[in-house]
């Protein structure tokens, strides 16, 4: 399940960037496989569903998806600490 995407530098080692991006969901993004097709459960109740995830940057904490059933071909970008639950298909 690891990767080696190229977006952002999601393998930074900074304290700084680590004690910012280390809840469970973040853990998952940071070791996914880019186009592993997922249900993102938000705070606040919002589902993302069947989205395809992209890539993680763990400066920024930020995920990108890219979603094809609502609008297809757009992407989604996802704070990981804004997450609650992962579901892989």
């Amino acid at each position: 399940m690891y990767n080696n995407n190229s977006w952002g530098s999601q393998n930074s080692t900074s304290s700084g960037s680590s004690s910012r991006c280390n809840k469970c969901a973040c853990n998952v993004l940071r070791n996914l496989d880019r186009g592993t097709e997922v249900d993102v459960f938000l705070s606040g109740g919002r589902v993302l569903e069947d989205v395809v995830f992209l890539n993680f940057n763990n400066n920024t904490c930020c995920a990108r998806f890219r979603d094809e059933e609502e609008e297809p071909g757009t992407i989604i970008f996802v704070d990981c600490r804004d997450i609650q639950a992962l579901r892989i298909e």
